[in-house]
């Protein structure tokens, strides 16, 4: 099959990328850098030309719910139209697990609109809810990191290896539609403040946490909220195996 996957130079797209073509599939890469924008449009008609589904793992920064609603569907819009021009058969959403239970956070914001926009779309369509990522602790903590120090969500998370959800998704692609999929989750819950702590300790780092509800994670985030639904699809990367494998 031909697969065309939106944001395929980050960190879920590449995994994706990767499990296709060890698969035999045809891999069309859509990315800014690549040459292709979804923001305008440009490169996309050809580069959806033949193909059989697309995979939208895209992202986007912005300041606020508003602009994050913007960005996230205007690229959504676009990816959409084009891919109801090519024939495309399949478009599978990489989402959030909890998406609906948070309210006031802009990317969350966003990432509803994307859902609302592939609901209500022209293409057959699976959204693919996932937890956060085995490498999300040491990305919050980067965000605010000073001289050592990094403020840090409390949250209680049941993270995922970013190859799992390749996997996962590469194997949903090539199937048929079907509309919202479980939640996919890794094996155990962990705490985002320890997750950090042991990954700057398996890099060699030393920085001193200071758990805290300020930013852009509030405590309409705490507790389960964003721990995955019953029968959820569960990967087999653990946290630990993931660390060991981090350099």
């Amino acid at each position: 099959m031909r697969i065309a996957i939106a944001g395929a130079t980050g960190n879920i797209g590449r995994p994706t990328s990767d499990a296709l073509e060890r698969a035999g599939h045809d891999v069309v890469r859509i990315s800014r850098s690549l040459g292709i924008d979804l923001t305008t449009g440009a490169g996309l008609e050809e580069a959806l030309r033949g193909a059989d589904a697309i995979i939208d793992v895209t992202n986007a920064t912005a300041a606020d719910s508003a602009e994050a609603v913007r960005r996230f569907g205007t690229s959504t819009r676009n990816l959409l139209a084009a891919g109801e021009r090519a024939g495309v058969r399949h478009h599978v959403l990489l989402t959030i697990v909890g998406l609906h239970r948070v309210e006031g956070n802009a990317h969350y914001a966003g990432k509803r609109e994307q859902e609302r926009l592939v609901e209500s779309g022209p293409l057959p369509w699976t959204i693919v809810p996932a937890t956060q990522f085995h490498d999300f602790a040491e990305m919050v903590a980067s965000w605010t990191e000073h001289d050592g120090v990094a403020t840090i969500p409390p949250l209680l998370v049941q993270p995922i290896a970013p190859a799992d959800v390749g996997k996962i998704l590469a194997e949903i692609a090539v199937g048929v539609p079907q509309g919202r999929h479980v939640d996919l989750a890794g094996p155990q819950t962990q705490d985002l403040v320890d997750m950090a702590r042991r990954t700057h300790q398996a890099r060699g780092r030393t920085v001193r946490l200071v758990p805290t509800w300020s930013g852009v994670f509030g405590p309409a985030m705490a507790g389960d909220v964003l721990l995955p639904g019953d029968g959820a699809r569960i990967a087999p990367t653990t946290f630990e195996d993931w660390l060991s494998q981090q350099h």
